[in-house]
C-alpha cells in the first residue's frame, strides 16, 4: 500500500499501530512509502483529466483530493490491484487498474 493510504489506516474508527501492523502482517500487504516520478507524473495526468472533466461539465472546481490520484497511480506503477470502498473513483481515472471493492 502507498504512503498516504497506511497513514489514512491508522485514522480509522479504533485503529491502532499494533493493529495496522498486524493487519499488514495477517494479509500479506507490503507498505511502499516511495513515490516516485512515475507515480506523481501518472497522478498528475489523472487528476488534470478529472479536473477538465468537472469544469467542462459546469460542476465548478474540483472536490476530490489530489491524494486519491496519488493511491490510484501508485497501485497502477506498483501493485496487481486496488482495494477500495469506492470503486468508481478509481476506474474511471485508472480503467486500467484491477479494483477490489
Amino acid at each position: 500500500m502507498s504512503a498516504p493510504v497506511w497513514a489514512e489506516l491508522h485514522a480509522a474508527p479504533g485503529a491502532t499501530a499494533t493493529f495496522v501492523a498486524r493487519f499488514l502482517a495477517d494479509t500479506g500487504i507490503e507498505r511502499d512509502l516511495e513515490l516516485d516520478e512515475a507515480v506523481w507524473g501518472r497522478a498528475a495526468v489523472a487528476y488534470a483529466a478529472y479536473a477538465a472533466r468537472r469544469r467542462s461539465s459546469a460542476g465548478g472546481e474540483p472536490k476530490r483530493l489530489l491524494v486519491d490520484f496519488l493511491v490510484g497511480a501508485h497501485a497502477s506503477e506498483r501493485a496487481d490491484r486496488l482495494l477500495t470502498l469506492d470503486a468508481e473513483r478509481y476506474r474511471q481515472a485508472f480503467p486500467e487498474l484491477r479494483i477490489e471493492a
